[in-house]
């Protein structure tokens, strides 16, 4: 394609006429439809020779590959890049600078904002002064993306990057991309200093204790200056890191007592549970409530992992056995239950039966095997057979449980019945395919 033709293209796209320097990036094909993530993904690492598998893991990181419609997260970030535009952390307006694209082409367009992530990283990369051999080798960007996630702590900076070489580790899969896992053995420099986040909590020993910035929370002296007799549930509109270190940004003004991570489970503490967060909208509730905020997006219910959702609810009983709090929907709330709320979250994909079932210990994990004539058994997104497809299990396997629930009937080597198993996130197979001892309910097996 000529250079005529592409600026011509970009200024259809965008509004913005472009030059024709090498290192200006121009979205060609980026509407979604003409142009899959794939070739996002591929152009932008072409474009900026940054490794595509770290962009793609970046990217998984921050939002699950997920454009969100194009509405910010809490922390003013855009796109499945998570380009952010606030007071302390402004990679959209540097992609802007840095590609010459419009603001809401890198907002909305996934390849104008997958094109301005790598642009801002390989800013970064020149900054700390990363050769071309150095930018092949995956282990050499660590502090880019440390620098990318915009932390003020540097504890905080080496956990955002080392969740991005988590995901390399192990691999993933979504959104049609797939990355095979790897070993990788990233060059933290001044951050191998860091360690791991903080020290562990003092008020929950499962936490990691990283303070968000006293500009963002009250302190206080609770219970002996405000009864706590609420318990709020959020989801942060964001990543694990970025949430924690968006409630370290004075800018924020905003904050919450925990934050669970969706791989895992895994909990830091940012206010002490005596201290006011900010999380609730409302200074009573502010006053008198624990928030705790939990890893994704509203509109996304890849994030509910049974992991978060078991060890948020651990936190929950420990809470409200700590403070007499009752284990019901009238004093465990969401956000959007606040009076005078303006937020939705924790959303309609938030499970609260199930929830509320972990908190008062309906904790049980079942477990079955499968049996089928067929080779293998379709797992689908939901308890029914009218659900997609999402993936199979194999004649013979051995399954968890995590909980059951009412769907579709179906029958199968093990009756005709209307309960469906969940065994893994949005994954569900019918019991009539599973012997797991039982017939239809396991004991203390959560209903989801």
């Amino acid at each position: 394609m000529s250079v005529r033709a592409v600026l011509t293209l970009t200024t259809a796209l965008t509004g913005v006429v472009v030059g024709a320097s090498p290192a200006v990036a121009d979205p060609v094909g980026t509407t979604a439809a003409a142009a899959p993530l794939a070739t996002a993904f591929d152009t932008a690492a072409a474009r900026y020779d940054v490794p595509r598998d770290l962009l793609v893991a970046l990217g998984y990181a921050e939002s699950r590959l997920d454009l969100h419609g194009g509405a910010p997260s809490a922390a003013g970030g855009y796109g499945l890049m998570h380009l952010a535009s606030n007071p302390e952390v402004r990679t959209l307006d540097e992609a802007v600078t840095l590609t010459r694209l419009s603001p809401a082409a890198l907002r909305t367009e996934p390849t104008a904002n997958v094109l301005g992530a790598a642009a801002v990283l390989r800013s970064y990369a020149d900054q700390a002064g990363l050769t071309a051999a150095a930018r092949d080798d995956v282990n050499g960007w660590h502090a880019p993306l440390a620098r990318y996630g915009g932390a003020h702590d540097p504890s905080v900076a080496r956990l955002y990057a080392d969740s991005v070489y988590d995901l390399l580790r192990t691999g993933f899969a979504g959104s049609g991309e797939a990355v095979a896992g790897r070993p990788v053995a990233p060059r933290r420099g001044g951050l191998e200093r860091a360690g791991g986040v903080g020290t562990l909590s003092t008020d929950y020993g499962p936490a990691a204790w990283a303070p968000a910035s006293t500009s963002n929370y009250t302190v206080a002296s609770r219970p002996g200056s405000h009864q706590v007799n609420r318990i709020v549930i959020h989801t942060a509109q964001g990543s694990y890191s970025g949430t924690v270190g968006w409630f370290q940004n004075p800018a924020a003004q905003a904050s919450a007592h925990y934050t669970f991570r969706s791989s895992d489970g895994a909990v830091t503490q940012s206010v002490r549970e005596k201290d006011i967060a900010w999380h609730a909208g409302n200074w009573t509730y502010n006053t008198q409530s624990i928030g705790i905020e939990h890893e994704g997006y509203v509109d996304n219910a890849a994030w509910l992992t049974d992991a978060m959702y078991r060890a948020s609810a651990a936190l929950t009983r420990s809470l409200a056995t700590k403070y007499g709090i009752p284990k019901d929907r009238a004093h465990i709330i969401g956000h959007n239950e606040v009076p005078g709320a303006t937020h939705t979250d924790p959303g309609p994909n938030w499970n609260w039966t199930y929830y509320l079932q972990l908190v008062n210990g309906v904790t049980g994990v079942g477990s079955g095997t499968v049996s089928t004539s067929a080779s293998t058994l379709n797992v689908r997104s939901g308890p029914g057979a009218g659900y997609p497809v999402v993936g199979s299990v194999a004649d013979g396997a051995t399954v968890a449980v995590y909980c059951q629930a009412v769907g579709s009937t179906v029958s199968g080597p093990y009756g005709t019945t209307a309960v469906w198993n969940r065994i893994g996130t949005n994954r569900y197979v019918s019991d009539a395919y599973v012997l797991t001892g039982y017939d239809g309910y396991i004991p203390n097996v959560p209903r989801c």
